[in-house]
């Protein structure tokens, strides 16, 4: 098949759960035959890239900001598609409904992965919650097949706009070879790994005001950053005692030399379908505490501790598992076992190869 991928911001992943789905999918994809097509953003691609090349990477220019970055980027690339020999196509984030019908119109059938339920993510304004709001009722109806990541987001499309989707999971393998923390100036199994990008809805607040109460020589290493509001950053490095470490976003084996080495795990995201940070936690073999959400409770199936949205009672579990060794290692092992059986990343782009397939017929 000749396959596209739009709406991200390209390969290799340096930003977000789309970035490495994308790459993830486009390199296994041609290693099965398969021809595949992937949109860049040019701010996010460099010339000395690495990446598989056999992938066709097309680079288009964009709008840098937080609202037209992705709606301007996406519509010159679906412009740009309907004129290459690609026969069907994948679309990320359903910001990008209001486009998806247009390949459409050249016979090339449409894919849209729609992710959570975006418009409830704090960091928009009125008009933006609006926006989306709009896109995700367009979604149900623009796209040849939409793709939910999550039972619980499908179900919420089957009520509310009685539209079928097909359910494909996030998926995450840890690299063979060395995963030894070398001059990370951290000790193996001795500290709290939260990861995810720096907004409201991800809860970092929580985490740092509960470890600050905390009483333990185990740092807490924070993972991510925001590329359109690094005044949150530094709210938060205000917040914070000295024993936490901020990284920045990390991408490739150091970031998952930081999964494979922690001595557990926090996740507090609110919004989202199956969120990758917490399905790579798993597959890692991470001890994970995780905020109390139905999607989040989904992934996590048992192999992990749930914490309500108080900072009291993370910090109560957080103390009880450090001090709980056993537990870690029994909740580890119980997470690489989910991951193996329901997040690998050859299950996936089966489901993704067989929905392109069905798409075609």
């Amino acid at each position: 098949m000749r396959i596209a991928i739009l709406g991200i911001r390209g390969i290799p992943a340096r930003y977000g759960g789309f970035e490495t789905l994308a790459d993830q999918l486009s390199r296994r994809l041609v290693e099965r035959g398969h021809a595949v097509t992937v949109y860049c953003r040019r701010p996010f691609t460099t010339t000395e890239d690495v990446f598989d090349r056999r992938i066709h990477r097309v680079v288009l220019p964009t709008v840098s900001s937080k609202y037209f970055d992705t709606l301007s980027h996406t519509l010159l690339s679906v412009l740009n598609v309907i004129f290459t020999d690609a026969e069907v196509i994948l679309i990320c984030n359903v910001a990008n409904s209001p486009f998806a019908w247009i390949p459409r119109l050249a016979g090339k059938p449409v894919a849209l992965n729609v992710d959570g339920l975006d418009r409830k993510r704090r960091k928009w304004n009125f008009l933006g919650q609006c926006f989306l709001h709009f896109c995700e009722i367009l979604s149900a109806y623009t796209p040849t097949r939409v793709v939910t990541d999550a039972r619980e987001i499908q179900a919420y499309y089957w009520r509310r706009y009685c539209k079928r989707s097909e359910m494909i999971a996030y998926g995450a393998e840890p690299p063979g070879g060395s995963n030894h923390l070398g001059d990370c100036g951290l000790s193996s199994r001795r500290y709290i790994l939260y990861v995810a990008r720096l907004e409201p809805e991800n809860n970092p607040e929580l985490v740092i005001r509960a470890y600050r109460a905390l009483r333990t020589d185990w740092p807490l290493v924070i993972v991510g950053g925001n590329t359109y509001e690094p005044s949150y950053v530094q709210q938060l490095k205000s917040l914070a005692d000295r024993r936490v470490i901020f990284t920045g976003p990390i991408y490739g084996d150091r970031y998952w030399t930081l999964q494979q080495n922690a001595g557990l795990f926090v996740f507090a995201g609110e919004i989202g379908g199956i969120h990758p940070a917490l399905v790579e936690a798993m597959a890692a073999g991470n001890a994970i505490l995780y905020l109390d959400t139905p999607t989040n409770r989904e992934t996590v199936v048992e192999c992990g501790i749930p914490f309500q949205p108080e900072q009291g009672d993370l910090e109560i579990k957080l103390s009880q598992l450090i001090g709980a060794p056993k537990q870690i290692e029994d909740l580890r092992e119980k997470a690489r076992q989910v991951a193996r059986e329901t997040y690998g990343w050859d299950r996936i782009v089966d489901q993704y190869e067989s929905l392109f397939s069905k798409m075609l017929r």
